[in-house]
C-alpha cells in the first residue's frame, strides 16, 4: 500500500506503520523558541463560523491560511514558519477552509490537482493513471481557467437579466401606482355616487313627508271645520226641542196655536254633509306607491349592481394559478357566495321562507301583488343578486323533480313554455334533478347523467372564463356537468320547483371572509370533507 505521512510516501505490502511527521514537528519546536506570546485581541479567537487553527491549545485563534500539503489550518503566528523557513516555501497556502479534506482524494490521499471531463470529476495524479487512463484529463487550475470564462458569460447574461427584471419591477410599480390611483379614483366616485343618492332621497323623502304633513293638516283642519258647524247645528236643534217640548206644556189650545205657529221648525240641515267619509284609508295609497317605488328601485339597483361589478377588473388570487378551477370543497368554499331569492320573481305557487332562502311548492296560490318580473306559469324563482366573477353556492332538496339553474336577468316571464322555463332556451342552463337521476339542458338540448346522487348540489361559476360547473355534494364531490361557454350578462341563480318538492340554499361561509360579514346562515351546513371524483 501507499502511505502518506507529513511531506513523505513509502511504500510497503505490511499495514502502514505510524510515523512522526518531522515538518510537523519542527514547526511546533520552533514556535515553543519563539517564547510566549502577547494575548490576542477577542476578535482574533475563532468563533463557531470560523476556522480554527489546528495548532493552538486551549482558546484557538482564527485561521489565516490552510496548507494542502500539512492537510492543517494555521493562525497568523502559526504561519510564520511557512514564511520564513526553506522547507516549507513549496507548500501550497489556500485560504482556510473548513473542508479540507474535499480537496484530498479518499483512495490515495494525494491532493487533487487534475480534473476528469469524461466523469466530471476532480482526481489525483494516480487516479489519472488508474480508473481514469485514457480518460479526457486536464490540470484543474486549466478547468477552473475555462470554467471561470463561463461564469463571466453566465455573470453577463445574469445581469442582463437583472436589469430586464428590475425594468419588469419599475413597470409593476408603475402599474400597482396606476391601480391604486384608479381605485382610489373610483372609490372616491363610488362615494360620491352614493352620497349624492343618499342626498336625493332625503330631498324625496322629505318632498313626501312635507306632502303627508300638509296634507294631514288640511284635512284635519277640513273635518274640525265641518265638526264645529255639525256642533253648532246640534245645539241649534236641541234649542228648538227644548222649546216644542214647552209648547206641548201649554193646556190653552189659542196660546198653544200661537205659540206654535210663532216657531220655526226646521225641516232640513243648515249644513249638509260635506265630508268624504273614506273609513280610514286617506294614506294607503302612499303607502302602496312607496313599496311599489321601493320594488323597483331595487330592481334598478340590483341590475345596475350587476353591470358595475362586470365592469370591475377581475384579479383572482386563490388558487394561486388564476387559471386554475378549484379542486377540492376547501378551493370552492372561497369563492362561496350568499344566495338569497327574490319574491318578486316567485310563481304564485312557490312559498318563500321568510328569509327568503327556502322555497317550497304549494298547491294553494300565494298572495303575492303583481310584479312584472314575476314568473306567471312557470313554478320558478330567481335569485335577487347578479351573479358576476367566481360563484360557488350549495342547493339541498327534498321530494320530487327540481330544476336547479342559473339564467338572464331577461329571461321571460309570460309566454311560450320553452321560452320560460330553465334549460330550454339559450338564455338558462339548468340541472334536471330526479329523484334518483339527474340530466343537464340548455336550448332544449338535454344530456343524461346516469347515477343515484346526492340532494345536495354544489354550483360552481366562473363567469369572465364561461364555465359553470355542477357538483354532487356528500362525502366526495362528484362533477355532474361542465360547460364552457361565453356569458354576455350577469346571471341570476334560479330553481324551478315540482308538485311537492322544496329546495334551500345553503348558508356555506365563504373562507375569506369573517361570518359576521356573510348575510344568512343555515345551521344543517355542516363542514364535510370531501374530494373531487370525476
Amino acid at each position: 500500500c501507499i502511505c502518506r505521512s507529513g511531506t513523505f510516501r513509502f511504500t510497503s505490502s505490511a499495514l502502514p506503520v505510524l510515523v512522526k511527521n518531522s515538518m510537523l514537528s519542527f514547526v511546533v519546536e520552533q514556535l515553543k523558541k519563539t517564547g510566549p506570546q502577547a494575548a490576542p485581541a477577542d476578535h482574533c479567537y475563532a468563533g463557531p463560523e470560523d476556522v480554527a487553527c489546528d495548532v493552538c491549545t486551549g482558546r484557538r485563534l482564527k485561521a489565516l491560511k490552510s496548507c494542502l500539503q500539512c492537510l492543517a489550518s494555521y493562525c497568523k503566528t502559526h504561519l510564520e514558519p511557512h514564511y520564513n523557513m526553506p522547507a516549507f516555501t513549496k507548500h501550497r497556502l489556500v485560504e482556510a477552509s473548513p473542508k479540507l479534506e474535499e480537496s484530498i482524494c479518499s483512495r490515495h490521499q494525494e491532493i487533487m490537482k487534475m480534473y476528469c471531463r469524461t466523469d466530471q470529476q476532480c482526481i489525483c495524479y494516480l487516479c489519472s493513471k488508474d480508473e481514469h487512463k485514457g480518460h479526457n484529463k486536464v490540470s484543474a487550475a486549466a478547468e477552473r481557467h475555462e470554467r471561470e470564462s463561463e461564469i463571466g458569460d453566465v455573470r453577463q447574461k445574469i445581469q442582463q437579466r437583472i436589469q430586464t427584471k428590475e425594468k419588469e419591477m419599475n413597470l409593476f410599480q408603475q402599474e400597482e401606482h396606476a391601480i391604486n390611483h384608479s381605485a382610489d379614483s373610483a372609490l372616491r366616485n363610488a362615494e360620491g355616487f352614493l352620497s349624492e343618492l343618499l342626498r336625493v332621497a332625503e330631498r324625496r323623502i322629505a318632498d313626501v313627508k312635507e306632502k303627508i304633513m300638509a296634507q294631514q293638516k288640511a284635512e284635519v283642519g277640513r273635518f274640525k271645520n265641518a265638526q264645529e258647524k255639525v256642533e253648532q247645528e246640534i245645539n241649534d236643534l236641541r234649542g228648538k226641542d227644548t222649546e216644542l217640548k214647552k209648547l206641548s206644556l201649554i193646556e190653552d189650545h189659542t196660546h198653544f196655536l200661537l205659540a206654535f205657529f210663532s216657531l220655526s221648525c226646521p225641516t232640513e240641515s243648515k249644513y249638509p254633509p260635506s265630508v268624504n267619509i273614506r273609513r280610514l284609508q286617506y294614506f294607503e295609497k302612499v303607502t302602496v306607491a312607496l313599496v311599489e317605488a321601493q320594488d323597483k328601485l331595487h330592481e334598478v339597483l340590483g341590475e345596475e349592481h350587476a353591470k358595475i361589478l362586470m365592469a370591475v377588473p377581475e384579479a383572482d388570487v386563490i388558487p394561486s394559478n388564476p387559471k386554475e378551477e378549484p379542486k377540492t370543497r376547501a378551493d370552492f368554499l372561497y369563492y362561496a357566495c350568499q344566495i338569497t331569492l327574490d319574491p318578486n320573481t316567485a310563481n304564485n305557487h312557490l312559498a318563500l321562507s321568510k328569509e327568503n332562502r327556502r322555497v317550497t311548492f304549494t298547491r294553494e296560490e300565494q298572495n303575492y301583488s303583481y310584479h312584472p318580473e314575476r314568473f306567471a306559469f312557470s313554478w320558478q324563482v330567481l335569485s335577487r343578486e347578479g351573479l358576476t366573477g367566481r360563484c360557488y353556492w350549495e342547493v339541498e332538496r327534498s321530494g320530487r323533480g327540481v330544476l336547479i339553474a342559473v339564467a338572464y336577468k331577461d329571461i321571460r316571464r309570460v309566454g311560450d313554455f320553452d321560452e320560460c322555463v330553465f334549460g330550454h332556451n339559450e338564455k338558462s342552463w339548468a340541472l334536471d334533478c330526479f329523484k334518483n337521476s339527474c340530466e343537464f339542458s340548455h336550448y332544449n338540448i338535454k344530456t343524461s347523467i346516469p347515477g343515484t346522487w346526492s340532494t345536495r348540489v354544489g354550483v360552481y361559476l366562473d363567469h369572465s372564463a364561461g364555465i359553470l360547473s355542477f357538483y354532487s355534494v356528500s362525502e366526495n364531490m362528484t362533477l355532474l356537468r361542465r360547460v364552457k361557454t361565453t356569458f354576455t350578462q350577469p346571471l341570476y341563480a334560479g330553481l324551478w320547483l315540482s308538485d311537492g318538492a322544496t329546495c334551500g340554499m345553503l348558508g356555506i361561509t365563504n373562507m375569506l371572509l369573517p361570518a359576521s360579514d356573510l348575510t344568512g346562515s343555515c345551521s344543517s351546513d355542516t363542514a364535510i370533507p370531501v374530494e373531487i371524483t370525476r
